[in-house]
């Protein structure tokens, strides 16, 4: 009798045991501190009926993906701060065991309202969300990258137009990426270009000269590469582009994105958009 009391002393004081541990773990799971960090959204999904999943590149964070609970019912406390590439402050918790986070608040710092609800102009903001979605790795402060798609997005806004900062963009990806090739001479045989025509494809990370240029490859004339030298050394905010360097700007923009689509070996599906703009 006394062994079956025991017994059940010792299965009420685990019993108890258990409970208190499990209500540590709830409490430390509520008063987790959330952190805070400058962010530009990146692209936001549907998720279940009232949620978003959002994925976003934070200064101090790197790229995450996280979920915005309610964000999708028509009263929600996130607002007009989910927008593609809204500069805003985003107040998350994250879990180690957890790959999204939990998105707690939003605060908008920029909006580029203007650029969104133009079709024209909010072609060429998916386009650098897209790019920037393929490039980015997940959890990797990228303070070039920040301030880059910051700025061609204040850009698009300011001037009304994509043409200029989304070419700007494609390049300097392109280069933060340590993806752009010589400029000055050819990739296979070390022919300077001077002021002849460089030559390239997708299916190549490199500039080819005539006499080694492939059948199917696009041209860079010596004026596309002019600017990219340019985009090197100047802010895109002091740019000007006469209206002759337009088609250089267009020539530079296509060989930007095929150093993109060849190192990530992925198709930008976006592009095909901005032929209709």
């Amino acid at each position: 009798m006394y062994g079956i009391y025991t017994s059940s002393c010792v299965s009420a004081q685990i019993e108890q045991r258990n409970c208190n541990l499990f209500e540590a773990e709830s409490a430390r799971r509520l008063t987790m501190p959330a952190r805070e960090t400058e962010a530009i959204i990146l692209k936001t999904f549907p998720l279940g009926e009232a949620d978003r999943l959002v994925s976003f590149l934070g200064r101090t964070s790197g790229k995450l993906r996280g979920v915005a609970a309610g964000a999708r019912r028509l009263k929600n406390r996130f607002g007009s701060t989910l927008e593609v590439l809204s500069h805003t402050k985003i107040w998350y918790v994250e879990r180690e065991t957890r790959e999204l986070v939990r998105i707690q608040q939003c605060e908008l710092l920029e909006s580029f309202h203007k650029a969104q609800s133009d079709y024209r102009l909010s072609t060429g903001l998916a386009v650098i969300s897209e790019i920037s979605e393929l490039v980015l790795p997940e959890h990797e402060v990228a303070e070039p990258m920040f301030r880059l798609i910051l700025l061609t997005a204040q850009e698009i806004e300011r001037t009304g137009e994509w043409e200029v900062p989304l070419t700007y963009f494609a390049f300097w990806a392109v280069r933060l990426g340590g993806w752009l090739p010589q400029f000055e001479r050819c990739a296979n045989c070390g022919t300077p270009f001077g002021t002849q025509i460089a030559h390239y494809a997708s299916w190549t990370a490199g500039l080819l000269c005539e006499k080694c240029r492939r059948s199917g490859m696009n041209s860079l004339h010596a004026e596309g590469r002019q600017l990219g030298e340019q985009f090197a050394g100047e802010r895109l905010n002091r740019i000007e582009m006469p209206s002759a360097l337009r088609p250089s700007a267009r020539e530079l923009r296509e060989a930007s994105f095929n150093w993109i689509e060849h190192h990530t070996e992925r198709q930008l599906k976006t592009r095909e958009f901005l032929e209709t703009t």
